[in-house]
């Protein structure tokens, strides 16, 4: 025998917000229920780590885009001394960056 839900989950919601809701469940073709059911299977909650985390990545990555907006303008304002060698070597280092921040935090 299959499992019964019987639990049953009461939020207060503006009468608004439960229009709405009621309208994303029928443009889904499921009931709200069903709806808050699959929201809530994909939403992804947040622990201080992962906060501490995220900031650190958002921080490093703002970082790296700051050291690229240097390369581009040191390029922009010397570009007939521009050697291409030096700048793609700073643009290598920036895509190592970026790839060591993928693996930040895991």
């Amino acid at each position: 025998m299959a499992d019964r839900r019987t639990a049953v989950v009461r939020a207060r919601v503006l009468p608004s917000e439960h229009a709405a809701w009621k309208a994303k469940a029928a443009a889904a073709g499921v009931s709200p229920s069903d709806l808050l059911r699959q929201a809530m299977a994909r939403t992804r909650t947040w622990t201080a780590r992962a906060v501490a985390v995220e900031r650190e990545r958002t921080r490093q990555i703002a970082r790296i885009g700051n050291h690229l907006n240097q390369i581009a303008r040191w390029a922009n304002t010397h570009a007939e001394a521009a050697e291409a060698v030096e700048v793609i070597a700073h643009l290598v280092a920036i895509e190592r960056a970026i790839a060591r921040l993928d693996r930040f935090g895991d």
